[in-house]
């Protein structure tokens, strides 16, 4: 790929659900690709560091199959075929990602690593430079879809890096198979701490760690109505430039199938925080020892935005404050896949909801 500066009217980062999601509304709203029609009045180009279609499913642990994922929603304009419950997530999602990418062509650059959006001059309608490894573009909006598999949050603890044993994130988590036999510590007290928690328990000692005690939801669950009370309640933090935590932290924990199955095998005994960690193992809260083979950091991402610190983005509280998908201090940039639409058909809605706006925009002098 060329190194030399190219334009385009929208660049997307990032192409997985929402970003595939803001691709296909923009070709439906008449934008062409900054690919093969540079000279057209409106274009775009979609950024996607993978190496193939999927996003972040392309790298989902082996033993998570589509039975037990907490949901797929369909692309837009596109339904998902039937698909085997038992069929590992890391491969039925991205062949369906691939077959909406071959039916709707969307101008997809992979793989490219975007290293840093800036601002072209003090302009505030100007143009914003984006910095990759395959050369830069100059653009009148960023829409990015980057979510959060690549800033996994990984606590520090006195002596961590003394540990002799294994320590891996769930990101590194492949299957219960390679930790058959161990004593291992499952840190975490999200969706998939449990998910984890649950299968390594079936081979391995397995102990469970949390910072706070978890809350399980006693009452029957209602998915819609739950999920809006959510959506509006990370909505209002990020309209107050509020941080916004997990989804956990927002409603709880579900008692699903494999959260019953742990807690029928004992592995839900959950433990408060070890005060440090030692070569063999965990100096426990009432100062006793644990010994461990590995340690398993369940403890959950944040969204991946260093490639927009040069914009300045985060308030004093290390919030972005938003209008809708709009970055309130810069409106040129519109985040998809954050706060209140992290889920599935979250970011399908941001990304037609962003090119929405930006479908009414005036872009001067634009391609």
């Amino acid at each position: 790929m060329s190194t030399a500066e190219r334009r385009a009217t929208v660049l997307v980062i990032g192409a997985g659900q929402a970003g595939l999601s803001a691709g296909y509304h923009l070709k439906r709203r008449g934008f062409a690709s900054a690919l093969t029609d540079p000279a057209a009045a409106r274009t775009f180009v979609v950024l996607d560091a993978e190496a193939g279609a999927g996003g972040a499913w392309r790298h989902r642990w082996e033993s998570l199959r589509m039975a037990t994922v907490n949901g797929i929603f369909d692309l837009p304009g596109f339904p998902r075929p039937p698909i085997d419950p038992a069929e590992t997530s890391r491969a039925a999602v991205p062949r369906y990602f691939e077959d909406f990418e071959k039916a709707t062509e969307p101008p997809i650059l992979r793989p490219v690593n975007v290293t840093a959006v800036t601002r072209a001059d003090a302009d505030p309608h100007g143009d914003l430079l984006v910095e990759s490894d395959a050369g830069r573009w100059r653009v009148r909006a960023v829409v990015n879809a980057t979510g959060t598999w690549n800033n996994p949050v990984l606590p520090r603890y006195p002596g961590q890096e003394t540990f002799l044993g294994r320590q891996l994130h769930t990101r590194d988590y492949v299957s219960a198979d390679e930790l058959a036999g161990s004593r291992v510590a499952v840190v975490g007290g999200g969706i998939s701490a449990i998910q984890q928690l649950e299968e390594i328990s079936r081979t391995a000692t397995t102990y469970w760690y949390t910072r706070r005690e978890p809350v399980f939801l006693d009452a029957e669950f209602r998915p819609e109505e739950e999920g809006r009370r959510t959506i509006e309640r990370v909505r209002a933090d990020v309209e107050a430039g509020n941080v916004t935590g997990s989804v956990v932290s927002y409603t709880g924990l579900i008692w699903t199938s494999y959260a019953l199955a742990a807690k029928e095998r004992g592995a839900l005994a959950r433990r408060p925080m070890f005060t440090a960690v030692e070569p063999r193992g965990v100096r426990e809260a009432d100062g006793s020892f644990t010994p461990l083979d590995a340690i398993l950091w369940a403890t959950g991402f944040k969204a991946a935005l260093r490639h927009l610190d040069p914009l300045g983005l985060r308030n004093a509280r290390g919030g972005i404050t938003m209008r809708g998908t709009r970055v309130a201090a810069e409106p040129r940039v519109h985040l998809i896949g954050f706060g209140p639409s992290q889920s599935t058909v979250g970011a399908n809605r941001a990304g037609r909801d962003a090119v929405r706006e930006l479908a009414g925009a005036t872009f001067a002098g634009a391609r």
